[in-house]
């Protein structure tokens, strides 16, 4: 049996800030437990995009903007994964610019339903304790569920039952309690995405 693919995205527009570093302890947790990982940076993903959002250029959704470029390889590594963590820094509350940009364009994989039964769960970030994070999961959580991903938070049976999802603030790697939770997540995913890789078969 082939190894489970979980993907996380760094929904920052630093490549190796807080974010991406939370969300390599999730990613490093899914591998330890027997993942193959893979992490997007969606500013990279969008980097060659003559238009930088989506703006329906047609409907149903063509795929046009994703075609042989940097988007369509980000979004070929979602088509065959069986788990995701999205993960965002807290941006006035909300995800940011940069990840809704490289969400919006996504209706080619909802049009072929490419993130059905995948197994979802978020991450935030923000510059203070209570600043923001769980609107923020909030926000991912309604972004992956339109796609029909399937939700769970940073529990595990040998630690406890978890919460929405990893919530840090900022230097993420300053914060010992999200880093834990990380982890947590990270397994969790995994732990999932194992048990319910059956439904994802549609891909094949």
């Amino acid at each position: 049996m082939t190894m489970v693919l979980i993907v996380g995205i760094n929904g920052s527009s630093r490549p190796k800030g807080s974010t991406a570093f939370l969300l390599q302890q999730a990613l490093g947790a899914a591998r330890e437990a027997g993942a193959q990982v893979e992490m997007i940076h969606v500013m990279e993903a969008l980097e060659d995009q003559k238009t930088p959002y989506c703006i329906q250029c047609s409907t149903p959704c063509s795929g046009a903007c994703s075609l042989n470029n940097n988007l369509g390889k980000a979004y070929d590594f979602l088509r065959r994964a069986d788990g995701l963590i999205l993960a965002s820094p807290v941006c006035f509350g909300t995800v940011s610019a940069q990840l809704k940009a490289f969400w919006d364009k996504s209706r080619i994989l909802r049009k072929e339903k490419a993130l059905y039964n995948m197994v979802g769960a978020g991450m935030a970030v923000g510059a203070s304790r209570f600043g923001g994070q769980e609107t923020t999961l909030k926000a991912l959580f309604d972004m992956m569920l339109v796609q029909g991903t399937m939700i769970v938070g940073d529990g595990f049976i040998e630690a406890d039952c978890g919460h929405h999802g990893a919530c840090a603030q900022a230097p993420a790697e300053e914060d010992a309690f999200a880093l834990q939770r990380a982890r947590l997540l990270g397994q969790r995913v995994w732990e999932v995405a194992m048990a319910i890789r059956i439904l994802r078969r549609h891909r094949l």
